[in-house]
């Protein structure tokens, strides 16, 4: 079900902070003559670059089953 009720300025802002660091990564390598569009465009394909990349990395530090009871012990043994 969509939300249909306005963003809050709250909202816009914490969007906004995730967005242009992320646009200007990718802007200062752009050419200079070019447009918002065309950073806009490769931006697009860069993001779908790096989730493909993370799709692929193998996960190494996340603790389950034994190894997570391992980890416990040697935390609760460290304090």
């Amino acid at each position: 079900m969509k939300d249909k009720t306005p963003l809050t300025p709250e909202e816009v802002q914490a969007a906004s902070d995730k967005f242009f660091p992320l646009f200007d990564i990718i802007h200062r390598q752009m050419p200079e003559d070019a447009s918002v569009c065309d950073t806009l465009d490769v931006m697009e394909n860069v993001c779908k670059l790096a989730q493909a990349a993370r799709a692929n990395e193998p996960v190494t530090d996340f603790p389950f089953g034994f190894k997570k009871k391992d980890k416990e012990n040697q935390e609760n043994q460290e304090e």
